[in-house]
């Protein structure tokens, strides 16, 4: 199988050269053969959410790189056991009889430097080394296909792109990273499996299955996405942040009281960003939505689900109201900072009960409402941060990722990610064509990016 690419008379190829189950190295014992699914896993949306990582050959990127890859992922699924599991008919728990994980290898017809400078244009490009069955996941065979797809392509300087894709009713991406992070570990260190702190199987034992239909409002509006969705990444420097940050506090007059992170002053800038864009091809501002993941482990007063695998996470709705919202940033900072700690306020010490009483209330009142997530006057964009978790120190043996790309490229959103410096934010940005040039050229875009030679 090929799969190719056309860009200014540039041709890549991607040829598929085989397709294999990777199974556990020992069996999955009997009494763990039935992994409950949790609440939260319940209502995650059915899709599959890639991440490409992008290495540079080395003298570890040897012929045996191959062999050691696959039976490294052998022995970490011996212990991440569900993953190498299928959804069972009922859809609340998977059968976890070692059916494996997917795992293709294939080839490209470029070398990896000349694929980064292609990337740097058109990120687009990096879809190329998704799993190539995700193309053959949909809804009506989405229960049956394996829980995790991966893919490891080869570039002709020996480089390597290496796609996990994970079935998101089972896997968010705490989840997700560190597989890919231990995994990465066993390879690269043949760190023996019970000297990593793996993750642990109990959210669905505290956070049950229930009838959903009785617990949220009908209305859920699925947004438009017959526009396509173009892909860009710039690096936000730390000079840049911290000018910000002075700004922001001196404008704001002593309403700013606090120092705003990182991840707080980017959100804001790109989120205002996008509202101004909108009121100028509308002619007036319209209401938005964010939603914000936020990864509930540590937020919550349950620590035994601190390393839980699942999806122990709330998407956190933050509204814009035009001419109640200030268009200020440090107003959206506020604005931000205040629904985010609300909401952990209302997770932190209380019961599973009362978290999911919390979640639907919140859920209700903003993505199923009609008049926020039904509503087509509404603008919808997500943030999702992985800021603090070591992507760079994802490593197989083969050093730091040359790059990093996430899925979805089906709706519009904001990824936020530590480089390898750790005091940089890389910002990756998956917008409407139609609006991706006026956010290019917006002032506060144009002062936060660094994009040319940026290490990504």
């Amino acid at each position: 199988m090929e799969i190719g690419f056309v860009n200014k008379n540039n041709y890549i190829k991607v040829e598929i050269l085989c397709t294999k189950l990777i199974k556990p190295s020992s069996p999955t014992l009997s009494h763990n053969q039935c992994y409950k699914l949790s609440f939260f896993d319940q209502i995650a949306e059915r899709e599959h959410i890639p991440i490409v990582l992008f290495y540079p050959y080395n003298n570890f990127n040897s012929p045996t790189i191959d062999e050691r890859l696959e039976k490294s992922l052998s022995k970490v699924l011996t212990h991440v056991y569900p993953i190498a599991g299928r959804y069972d008919k009922d859809e609340c728990s998977i059968l976890c009889l070692d059916q494996g994980v997917s795992y293709t290898k294939a080839k490209v017809n470029c070398k990896l430097d000349n694929f980064l400078e292609k990337a740097h244009k058109d990120l687009s490009l990096a879809a190329l080394f998704w799993p190539h069955e995700n193309k053959n996941v949909d809804q009506n065979n989405f229960m049956v296909s394996p829980i995790i797809i991966i893919q490891v392509t080869k570039f002709e300087c020996g480089g390597l792109a290496l796609s996990c894709s994970a079935s998101h009713p089972a896997i968010d991406g705490f989840t997700s990273l560190n597989i890919l992070f231990g995994w990465g570990k066993v390879c690269r260190l043949e760190t023996p499996i019970d000297k990593i702190n793996f993750l642990s199987f109990n959210l669905g034992n505290i956070f049950p299955t229930r009838d959903i239909s009785r617990l949220f409002k009908s209305t859920h509006h699925v947004a438009n996405r017959e526009e396509n969705i173009v892909v860009k990444r710039f690096v936000v420097r730390e000079a840049a942040l911290s000018r910000l940050r002075k700004q922001c506090i001196d404008e704001s007059g002593g309403a700013l009281n606090f120092q705003p992170s990182r991840v707080e002053i980017i959100t804001a800038i790109l989120w205002r960003a996008l509202i101004r864009i909108s009121a100028a091809r509308n002619g007036y501002f319209r209401s938005s939505l964010m939603d914000f993941p936020l990864n509930l482990r540590s937020k919550s007063s349950l620590p035994q689900l601190n390393n839980s695998m699942g999806n122990f996470r709330i998407d956190i709705p933050i509204k814009f109201i035009p001419g109640e919202t200030k268009m200020e940033l440090h107003n959206f900072i506020i604005l931000i900072r205040n629904t985010v700690n609300k909401v952990v306020a209302l997770c932190a010490k209380t019961s599973p009960d009362e978290i999911v009483s919390t979640l639907v209330n919140i859920y209700n009142e903003s993505v199923r409402s009609p008049e926020w997530g039904g509503n087509d006057e509404v603008d919808k964009v997500t943030c999702s941060s992985i800021c603090k978790f070591p992507l760079q120190d994802i490593d197989f043996g083969l050093g730091k990722p040359s790059l990093i790309y996430f899925g979805l490229k089906d709706m519009e959103m904001f990824w936020l990610y530590d480089t390898d410096c750790h005091t940089e934010v890389g910002v990756q940005l998956d917008l409407k064509e139609s609006c991706m040039q006026l956010f290019e050229c917006d002032n506060d875009i144009k002062a936060l990016m660094f994009i040319r030679d940026a290490k990504l």
